[in-house]
């Protein structure tokens, strides 16, 4: 993920100011010339928006490690002005406010919102994954599940009902028995780096049971890692982000349902490293002949003291429940 360059802030502590006065440099010039990265006598980093005539003003102090001022600053080499502060408290939010610091240069580089809302926005972001930050990085099986379910909402769905619809149906983060659900119908979506086949890890005898009312469907992708291979989750978290760009609501819903998940761009350089390519996919129907076991398997009920279920089903031979290989197969969903 982009961040503001370390040297950046380097060179400022070689120039340390004094008294009340800040020193200053551009922070992502490339992009904008609208955002400095600057720090005050006592070393705290702070990131800058000069305001001009009109532009309102923002004050935000519920972010963790970070408070947002308006405020008429003395820069070093300038005139006094008025400056939308993004302060940082805390010296272990320094990574954090490198990655908000480059997402604000990135809205800033883009005509549309005004300095005051892109901070709010950007903040309130990454206060949904603050407040329920992993402590550990999600494990390889989780990146595979989770690539997989915004593969589908992303590849699949989107393109039928629009990226907005397809965020509200993924339910799984929530909790819900299927991983995407509306009325009607849901869906459960794996993934597999099985060399075999589509092969898949199955857990519990309601994974496969059906909704109340309605089908069930099975998406299956089949991964394989390979240090070549043009996909991440992270690009992909990317994707879907772009997908509803001008929904602010939509995203926010997105955010909040990747942090309830334990995903963190804080994390994206390390799950970059994870480099997939899709080797095959497709949607099922379950039904009939499908494999799987539910209660409906045990005549006499799920057998007294059985806490859970494990299994693995092998779809190769059952191509004729496929009812789509790509989304262009697709009738309506």
């Amino acid at each position: 993920m982009s961040r503001i360059a370390a040297e950046v802030w380097a060179r400022l502590e070689t120039s340390r100011p004094t008294g009340e006065s800040l020193t200053a440099r551009l922070a992502a010039p490339e992009r904008t010339d609208r955002l400095l990265c600057a720090i005050d006598a006592e070393l705290q980093r702070h990131l800058l928006v000069p305001l001009r005539v009109g532009e309102q003003a923002l004050r935000d102090t519920q972010s963790r490690g970070l408070s947002v001022e308006t405020k008429e600053l003395s820069i070093h080499g300038h005139e006094p002005a008025r400056y939308l502060d993004v302060a940082c408290h805390d010296v272990a939010g320094h990574d954090a406010l490198d990655l908000i610091g480059s997402e604000i240069a990135e809205a800033l580089s883009r005509v549309g919102n005004s300095p005051a809302e892109i901070v709010h926005q950007v903040l309130a972001k990454w206060r949904r994954f603050w407040g329920q930050l992993p402590r550990h990085l999600l494990s390889r099986e989780e990146q595979l599940g989770l690539f997989a379910e915004l593969w589908f909402l992303s590849m699949w769905l989107a393109k039928k009902v629009g990226a907005e619809e397809a965020v509200s149906r993924w339910r799984g983060p929530s909790g819900a028995r299927h991983d995407f659900e509306w009325l009607g119908r849901s869906v459960e979506v794996k993934a597999t780096t099985s060399t075999r086949g589509p092969i898949h890890r199955i857990n519990g005898v309601d994974q496969l049971a059906p909704p109340d009312s309605g089908d069930l469907l099975f998406f299956s992708l089949r991964l394989r890692e390979e240090a070549g291979a043009n996909h991440t989750l992270p690009d992909l978290v990317l994707l879907c982000c772009k997908q509803i760009d001008m929904d602010d609501e939509a995203l926010a819903q997105l955010e909040a349902k990747l942090a309830q998940v334990g995903y963190s761009p804080a994390h994206e350089d390390d799950y970059a490293k994870l480099r997939l390519r899709v080797v095959e996919e497709g949607l099922f129907m379950v039904k009939g002949r499908f494999p799987r076991v539910t209660a409906a398997t045990f005549t006499a009920g799920v057998p007294a003291g059985v806490e859970s279920l494990e299994y693995d089903i092998n779809l190769s031979g059952f191509t004729d429940l496929r009812i789509a290989k790509t989304v262009d197969e697709l009738g309506s969903i």
